[in-house]
């Protein structure tokens, strides 16, 4: 049984921890998520690829709930998103890790350089990476072929802390959006950004 796409007509913030538990599946290939961050397009969040409106990279962030944002990072890996919030409405949820339950020997093929199997989905690009998500699926719906998301039978425990890897305001202590599993090996390490001043006090 697939998601209740109405679960997903809300913020992000709400949306994000809701995901933790969910299995996505492509073409064979499922995982179950373990880790997310939350990004709004309300004006609010400034590590957001809608802070400043829509632009034809992110306007699958402003479509509706439950399909793929999927963009370049650093132009060369490509990151996925949940689309939520009801449409026209931007926001979105990054899928940062998870762990394979089924299709490995696929996964270990698109992932010839893992080191474990906890590592083949551990970060967003070994994520889209292990599914075979392209950029071409950018806003594809995830309840329609090749695609399948199942969201948990109830809410998962969780921890929540700085989103990783996001410089300047939108980064640190003060956008604590990035949710994960406790103690599941497939959470990638928290990595503050360079350009991001250390926290005082």
């Amino acid at each position: 049984m697939t998601f209740d796409r109405r679960l997903l007509e809300r913020p992000a913030l709400l949306v994000a921890p809701l995901l933790l538990g969910a299995v996505i599946s492509r073409a064979g290939v499922s995982l179950r998520i373990t880790e997310v961050e939350a990004y709004l397009g309300d004006g609010t969040d400034p590590g957001s690829h809608a802070f400043r409106g829509r632009t034809p990279r992110n306007a699958a962030m402003f479509g509706p709930a439950g399909h793929l944002y999927a963009y370049f990072s650093y132009g060369m890996h490509v990151c996925a998103n949940v689309v939520c919030s009801p449409e026209g409405e931007a926001s979105a949820v990054l899928l940062r890790g998870g762990e394979i339950v089924a299709g490995a020997a696929e996964a270990r093929l698109r992932r010839s350089t893992a080191k474990s199997d906890r590592d083949l989905a551990r970060g967003p690009a070994r994520l889209t990476l292990a599914l075979g998500i392209s950029l071409a699926e950018n806003g594809a719906d995830l309840a329609l072929d090749p695609f399948d998301l199942t969201l948990p039978a109830r809410p998962a425990v969780f921890l929540a802390g700085p989103r990783t890897g996001v410089s300047g305001a939108g980064g640190g202590a003060e956008y604590p959006w990035r949710f994960w599993l406790p103690d599941d090996p497939s959470v990638s390490p928290y990595r503050r950004h360079p350009k991001l001043a250390p926290a005082t006090g």
